[in-house]
């Protein structure tokens, strides 16, 4: 059904990817940027609940779209509950599928996130681009979601653990140097002078008056 799915809106022009289980649908997101997530509440492996979940724990602001066969009220309450932005019930017509998928998407371009500027830094979160002095700096998903934190504290000093609970998911490892990796890299990709500071036993900000001469107490 999920390919009839697919093959079905890509007549309507919207294309989709397609998973069969939750462990694949998570590697899906955590690898690529969709507008929306159409879920099946009863997908092997982690649920469609559970992702939704962590769609939702994620703040991506991605809506969803449960597709299911669990068509009861108090089923549509715990989806809507869950964070679901709208629930379609099986037997359906495709053609009702992509009329809800383009007022989702309607929905979510008049709730675009704001553009952010900030020392010589402008984010912007909905086309996932980032510019330095006018300067495009292209970046890994990782990357940008490690930057989108730092520069919504607007100079303030984030923890790695915050940026482990928010840039990584639930699974990730405390104990992980992922957070020091990715900083460091970023700090390249965004070139010099280095404009995100280590703050010693606290964390990284991002330092509105980068100089050059700072580099070295930047690198940790």
């Amino acid at each position: 059904m999920a390919e009839a799915i697919r093959d079905g809106l890509r007549l309507e022009a919207i294309a989709a990817d397609i998973a069969g289980d939750g462990d694949t649908a998570l590697e899906l997101l955590s690898s690529n940027t969709y507008d929306i997530a159409v879920l099946d509440r009863d997908i092997p492996g982690p649920s469609g609940d559970e992702i939704a979940k962590r769609i939702v724990a994620s703040g991506s602001g991605m809506p969803i779209l449960m597709l299911t066969a669990a068509d009861r009220l108090d089923d549509k309450a715990s989806g809507f509950g869950l964070g679901a932005d709208d629930y379609l019930t099986k037997p359906f017509e495709l053609q009702e599928l992509a009329l809800r998928l383009r007022a989702l998407d309607r929905r979510r371009a008049h709730s675009r996130p704001p553009v952010r500027e900030i020392a010589g830094l402008r984010l912007d979160p909905f086309r996932r681009e980032v510019y330095r002095d006018g300067r495009y700096v292209a970046l890994t998903r990782k990357q940008f979601a490690v930057l989108e934190v730092l520069v919504a504290a607007e100079g303030g000093v984030v923890s790695a653990e915050e940026l482990l609970e928010r840039a990584w998911d639930e699974n990730a490892d405390p104990f992980t140097n992922a957070v020091r990796i990715t900083v460091s890299a970023l700090r390249k990709r965004l070139g010099e002078p280095w404009i995100i500071a280590t703050v010693p036993g606290a964390g990284y900000r991002i330092d509105t008056h980068p100089d050059a001469v700072h580099e070295g107490r930047h690198r940790g």
